[in-house]
């Protein structure tokens, strides 16, 4: 169960929204055995001046286009899975929407299985 969190700066359309949510679900699909109808994802614009993201870390040239995925999910996936996961999102992006490989910022969060709670006050995840 995949919880992702996508930051950009403000004034992209509707379809491009969408378009970023779908690219990481469908990346999420494909490396992540993330199954069907596991799509929980809040795309948050920022004004000028409230984003902040460095432009040469670790030499990668990043523009004002950049977006920042977080995704929070289960622990356990490989490292083979996590840098197909990454590459199966900038692909996706640039793909979809144009967006360059350089402003694909994506940072994973791994919990344990009772840290999540679907609806209902229950922790459907926990050990009974």
């Amino acid at each position: 169960m995949p919880f992702v969190r996508v930051d950009l700066l403000e004034g992209k359309s509707a379809d491009y929204l969408a378009g970023l949510g779908e690219a990481v679900y469908d990346a999420m699909r494909a490396t992540l055995n993330v199954p069907a109808d596991d799509r929980f994802q809040v795309i948050a614009e920022h004004k000028p001046g409230t984003l902040f993201i460095d432009e040469r870390y670790l030499g990668i040239q990043r523009s004002a286009e950049c977006v920042l995925i977080q995704v929070t999910l289960n622990a356990g996936r490989s490292v083979q899975m996590k840098k197909d996961f990454y590459r199966a999102v900038a692909d996706g992006l640039q793909a979809r929407l144009g967006l360059r490989r350089e402003d694909v910022f994506i940072s994973l969060v791994e919990v344990v299985k009772e840290n999540w709670s679907f609806g209902n006050g229950e922790a459907q995840y926990a050990d009974p």
